[in-house]
């Protein structure tokens, strides 16, 4: 418990929040590492979507094209 009351007693009003990237920024690295995690994961889902979308417009569309020229 000695080492605990040292660091309590030199960071002061900072012992026990978060530390921030920069100094200037307040935004905290777990916040940092949530806006990662959700921005992966959007980019991810837009890959996703983009895929389906070409697929659907390069096999199917062709496809009910061709058999509306045919009857």
């Amino acid at each position: 418990m000695g080492e605990a009351k040292r660091r309590k007693t030199a960071l002061g009003k900072k012992y026990g929040q978060e530390s921030r990237i920069l100094p200037w920024v307040p935004i905290t690295k777990t916040q940092a590492d949530a806006f990662m995690k959700w921005t992966t994961t959007g980019a991810w889902t837009g890959i996703v979507l983009m895929v389906v979308l070409w697929l659907t417009i390069r096999f199917i569309g062709p496809a009910f094209g061709w058999w509306q020229v045919v009857n």
